[in-house]
């Protein structure tokens, strides 16, 4: 019988590294007449962490295999996933006033270069709501001030739990979100920002830069942590520039960067290929 996209799966785990991991995994998905499409694997010798990613076939039903595999986990000390691949992870996007990185994603997703859902954006300012309704998507403004950011991040807390979001995206949103908002969606809150962090802080880092000369410029996408720019990193790009260039055509190439770099990481999560490490990350791409 023809398998169907819908009954492909993405097997994740990661637990204590050990020797047979790989035999007794790939076993079980043997001995349930699962087909192995994909898999990787890292063994990190540092943290003595095994990372595994399987994508197998096919199957409408996994009743059988839950048990067992749970067993296994038990045995292994496994934190582990189960996902269909045509399951898209539900994202909550957040914006200031520079929209380059929203209008990309949401240009992805709807070209379905990018399979998530998007059910919903939230902005500290009203900008880009023409953009979201040009997508049919609900926008939320919500000002923040230093008096009121614990009311605000309330009420982002609450549309995350009504939208059962998988994922939050800060496409340059330029608030430092507090400890209590890091901590309840941990290793669930993505964000960009261009890398010359710590060199050029504060407002116009590319006009700093075209003051310094510099001869390359990127940016980088990574987890978000209480400590601001310092979470565990996803993807960085870079792309090289020279004394020719004004200040504005430096703006422009890093936000070519700055979209192609979150788009990638968003990617990458949402196909189940980005792994917490510690303080870093393993990404099977």
């Amino acid at each position: 019988m023809a398998s169907k996209p819908g009954d492909d799966h993405f097997l994740t785990l990661s637990c204590p590294d050990k020797s047979g991991i790989v035999y007794a995994v790939t076993g079980l998905l043997a001995a349930q007449n699962l087909t192995i499409l994909d898999l990787q694997q890292f063994s990190d010798p540092a943290s003595k962490t095994f990372f595994m990613r399987v994508h197998f076939g096919h199957a409408s039903d996994l009743s059988s295999l839950r048990e067992p595999l749970a067993t296994l986990a038990s045995e292994m000390k496994m934190e582990y996933d189960v996902r269909p691949v045509q399951q898209k992870p539900k994202v909550l996007i957040m914006v200031s006033k520079i929209g380059h990185c929203l209008n990309d994603l949401l240009f992805r997703v709807k070209s379905g270069q990018l399979k998530i859902e998007v059910p919903v954006i939230v902005s500290n300012h009203p900008d880009f709501e023409p953009l979201a309704s040009s997508y049919n998507i609900p926008f939320h403004h919500l000002p923040v001030t230093k008096d009121t950011k614990e009311q605000q991040e309330t009420q982002i807390l609450d549309l995350i739990k009504q939208h059962d979001v998988d994922l939050v995206v800060l496409a340059r949103y330029m608030q430092v979100l507090s400890p209590r908002l890091c901590t309840e969606m941990s290793g669930r809150i993505i964000n960009i920002h261009h890398s010359f962090l710590p060199s050029f802080k504060g407002a116009k880092p590319y006009h700093q830069a075209y003051e310094r000369g510099v001869k390359i410029i990127g940016a980088t996408a990574h987890f978000v942590t209480a400590d601001l720019d310092e979470g565990p990193i996803i993807e960085q790009r870079v792309a090289r520039v020279d004394h020719a260039m004004s200040p504005k055509e430096l703006v422009e190439e890093g936000s070519n960067v700055e979209s192609q770099v979150l788009a990638a990481a968003v990617k990458w999560w949402s196909e189940r290929r980005v792994f917490l490490n510690g303080a870093k990350t393993v990404v099977f791409n």
